[in-house]
């Protein structure tokens, strides 16, 4: 880092250069693929935003990897180097940067080069997931060493791009395969998920929790572009209608609008119960509209059920 001395009076003016310099150029990460991109970074100072900066790649055994003119803004500059496909494994690659108008350059350190995984038929067990459901989460793997590690990133969906990172999960490639295991809770409040009703008055339409996952191995990402497709969240209610008294209602009659829009009905049972399976997640509301027809003493024990109905549904 560049130091600078002041040497006059505290009373005085003093002017003083402040000297340019590389602090690091590094790769972003350890190791680098055939035929993938290796991203690197580079950070300086007092160079200048618009400074021009060069960056050229190469292999130990002689390899181009091409070069990257820009220009610096804020001391940092983000890039990357196309590997290329025949390059031999175990070779290392390094790159050189320059700033000809600072008459600075520097060298990055070496990173090994590997053939790049071959991921394919990246899956979940199931399309939908209930609480406590216990998911199989696979993919097939090529062109790696049995005992890889990877990393699994289980993330949530969302339409702008800026998902959620729900839990990272260890695996080893075996045969060929990864296969890990992910037991599904949903932690959050249901009741925040806007209704169909709640986003239609912004635009756009229902969209129930999904999850999609990202295969890590070595610094090699695959299923950013949802290759394993999305698995979507469905939730349950339990009714349970009981009078003032607590004397269940049994065989009223019951319609449920769900969040998504849509409506269901049916009727409870002897005792007054009734559940609802693979509902979208989100505030639901219940009705029970032959009590609308009651004497108005009776507008009490409505009010006693959409309570109970209300707070079992919570």
């Amino acid at each position: 880092m560049p130091e600078s001395e002041f040497k006059k009076p505290i009373d005085a003016r003093e002017e003083i250069k402040l000297d340019s310099a590389l602090i690091y150029a590094d790769w972003a990460q350890g190791s680098a693929f055939s035929g993938a991109r290796a991203k690197f970074e580079i950070g300086t100072v007092f160079v200048g935003n618009g400074a021009k900066i060069e960056v050229s790649g190469k292999s130990g055994q002689g390899k181009n990897l091409g070069k990257v003119k820009s220009v610096i803004n804020a001391n940092k500059f983000v890039g990357g180097l196309d590997i290329p496909e025949d390059i031999e494994p175990g070779d290392e690659i390094s790159f050189t940067v320059k700033l000809s108008a600072n008459n600075i350059d520097g060298e990055s350190s070496k990173i090994p080069v590997y053939p790049a995984p071959v991921v394919t038929n990246m899956a979940w067990s199931a399309q939908e997931a209930r609480r406590g459901d216990l998911l199989k989460l696979t993919a097939d793997v090529e062109k790696v060493e049995p005992g890889t590690e990877a990393l699994v990133t289980i993330l949530e969906y969302d339409d702008d791009g800026a998902h959620d990172k729900i839990v990272e999960i260890p695996a080893e490639i075996k045969d060929m395969k990864l296969e890990i295991e992910w037991e599904y809770e949903y932690h959050e409040d249901v009741d925040e998920l806007p209704t169909s009703e709640e986003v239609e008055r912004y635009g756009g339409s229902y969209n129930p929790p999904e999850y999609f996952f990202v295969i890590d191995i070595k610094g090699f990402k695959i299923g950013r572009e949802r290759e394993s497709g999305l698995l979507t969240f469905k939730d349950h209610i339990e009714i349970a209608l009981r009078d003032a008294g607590g004397v269940p209602k049994a065989d009223e009659r019951y319609v449920v609008h769900l969040p998504d829009g849509s409506t269901r009905d049916g009727s409870l049972d002897a005792e007054g119960r009734a559940i609802e399976q693979g509902i979208p997640p989100g505030h639901v509301k219940i009705e029970f509209p032959d009590m609308r027809q009651v004497d108005p003493p009776e507008d009490n024990l409505e009010r006693e059920a959409d309570r109970v109905a209300d707070q079992v549904v919570r």
